[in-house]
């Protein structure tokens, strides 16, 4: 079994900086971003607008602050309605800071099983005659991470420009859903008019996320990100990570297919439940037969197996760049153990044989 750091699955926000991205961080040439001189931070935002296919991207400190500059900055006005599907990041975790800080009302609609908006309600919200804000989320964390395709937005987006709206993609995955497709992430983008891309997740930056649009959209949004105390000094340092870390788009497959192992494995042990999404990035999640997630969470934790909670007794595994396929024999055995202080002491089945994928 690999070591305790191995076997924490909670996010992929959990990756540190390794050797080569710590090199390119101590060569930093930097300048001072509040002045808008920082050339590192320019570069990045410029090959980050370039990987997004938008005119123009700014650099901020978290996807959440993106996401919620993007509204402000989308927003013609205090109060402007935002509509996000029932099972986003946004809905779940970010209304609150909307409502007090963009005094944004959210109204949550319906998503399909993949976790693509259900058209009809968010075409009924638009229709009553307030510009609204739209947002989707791609890959859908709530949704086992399942990665949508581009076509998925395409009839999403010409609703939302028919009725004047202005459509936000909390891309904050992006780049897996992108890899998952085999697609350009600007392939990914079509349609949105901002896009939120997260540099500190499966691509191992220790900061940072990109927000982009257009090249008057960014303009608002760096003046929102200084309203915010978003903006930062000698950033170039943070932004040479950022600029090691799109150059690891491609790598993010090696997660997807470790992730896929886990899942077989854990659907190997008796009374797991491991949903299956359309298309499977980094993201797996299970319960066992009448065991509460905290229960779960706790027992795994025990074995030195660390999960993320959600809701109806699934935890979430999330595989990024420090796991290797150890870590995925750690975890099966761990869920094993936890079922069996359930049921009693059984024979466990076999975990990564080396006839298996080992």
């Amino acid at each position: 079994m690999s070591g305790a750091a191995h076997l924490d699955f909670r996010s992929d926000t959990r990756t540190a900086p390794d050797a080569a991205m710590r090199r390119a961080m101590a060569a930093a040439r930097v300048g001072d971003d509040a002045y808008g001189d920082d050339p590192t931070v320019g570069r990045l935002e410029s090959e980050g607008a370039r990987l997004l296919g938008t005119e123009a991207a700014v650099l901020l400190p978290s996807s959440t602050m993106s996401n919620l500059v993007a509204v402000l900055a989308a927003a013609p006005a205090e109060g402007t309605p935002l509509i996000a599907g029932r099972a986003t990041h946004i809905a779940h975790f970010e209304a609150a800071a909307m409502r007090r800080f963009a005094r944004t009302p959210v109204t949550a609609v319906r998503q399909d099983a993949d976790g693509m908006l259900d058209a009809e309600p968010v075409r009924q919200a638009l229709t009553t005659g307030d510009r609204h804000v739209v947002c989707m989320e791609n890959t859908v964390m709530l949704c086992e991470g399942n990665a949508l395709p581009p076509s998925s937005q395409t009839e999403l987006a010409v609703l939302v420009e028919h009725h004047g709206a202005h459509l936000h993609l909390d891309g904050a995955r992006l780049a897996n859903a992108a890899v998952a497709h085999g697609r350009p992430v600007s392939d990914m983008t079509a349609g949105a008019h901002s896009v939120t891309f997260c540099l500190a997740k499966g691509l191992g930056a220790p900061v940072g996320s990109l927000l982009g649009g257009s090249a008057e959209f960014v303009d608002r949004a760096r003046g929102l990100r200084l309203d915010l105390g978003g903006t930062m000094h000698q950033s170039g340092v943070l932004a040479a990570a950022g600029l090691e870390a799109l150059q690891r788009v491609p790598h993010l497959a090696d997660d997807h297919a470790l992730a896929e192992l886990l899942a077989t494995e854990l659907d190997r042990v008796e009374g797991a439940d491991v949903p299956a999404p359309s298309r499977r990035t980094n993201i797996v999640t299970v319960r066992l037969p009448g065991m509460p997630e905290q229960l779960l969470r706790q027992r795994l934790a025990d074995r030195g197996v660390l999960v993320l909670p959600l809701f109806d007794g699934y935890v979430r595994f999330v595989v990024h760049r420090e796991h290797d396929e150890a870590s995925v024999a750690g975890a099966a055995a761990a869920l094993v153990h936890a079922g069996e202080r359930e049921r009693g002491p059984r024979r466990s089945p076999s975990v990564l044989r080396s006839e298996g994928a080992m």
